[in-house]
């Protein structure tokens, strides 16, 4: 289940409706998927498409979303390093960042013009849509694991734009956890 973290109030929301009231300000929707998918860890990425037809479809029509991939990060991928690198600097983009997880665990982090900033925790069944010029940056969990659909706009997908701000570098880039502890500010 997802859970938000604002950081300047220490206050966090697990409730999906509080989750997704709040997201609402920042024009963000959230949604929760419980269906069981009863794949293994293995599956193949058309094998989760085809798993998860149904809801993508649906988000697709409901965004006027063209195409859907499957983005999947373990720990032993090649240059993980480098390519988490791409995501967790500030960034926004052109058209809609939309996720649905399927597997393990991420946190976005959330740069609102009208609010604090705040992070998200996502995890299995959790759908997001980062609007287009929201400005954001992605990390993974301790586990360095997570498997996602992604739905785009426009067929070459999308590109960060960075904003050069540097507000990533105030906050832990591990999920919150019992383990976790926050940087001394």
């Amino acid at each position: 289940m997802a859970l938000i973290t604002i950081r300047d109030t220490k206050e966090t929301l697990e409730d999906p409706q509080e989750i997704s009231k709040f997201l609402e300000q920042f024009g963000i929707w959230f949604r929760r998927f419980e269906g069981s998918d009863n794949l293994g860890p293995d599956a193949t990425n058309e094998e989760i498409l085809e798993a998860y037809q149904e809801p993508i479809q649906k988000l697709m029509k409901e965004g006027g979303y063209v195409t859907a991939d499957v983005i999947n990060i373990t720990s032993e991928v090649p240059g993980l390093q480098d390519m988490l690198n791409k995501f967790n600097r500030e960034h926004w983009h052109s058209e809609d960042e939309v996720r649905f997880i399927v597997h393990g665990r991420g946190l976005f982090h959330i740069n609102p013009e009208n609010g604090p900033i705040f992070s998200i925790e996502v995890v299995k069944g959790d759908m997001i849509n980062v609007p287009e010029g929201t400005h954001h940056w992605f990390d993974l969990c301790e586990d360095r694991t997570i498997r996602a659909i992604r739905l785009f706009q426009e067929k070459a997908g999308w590109t960060p734009h960075y904003t050069q701000s540097e507000a990533e570098q105030i906050h832990m880039p591990l999920c919150f956890g019992p383990a976790f502890i926050p940087p001394a500010v």
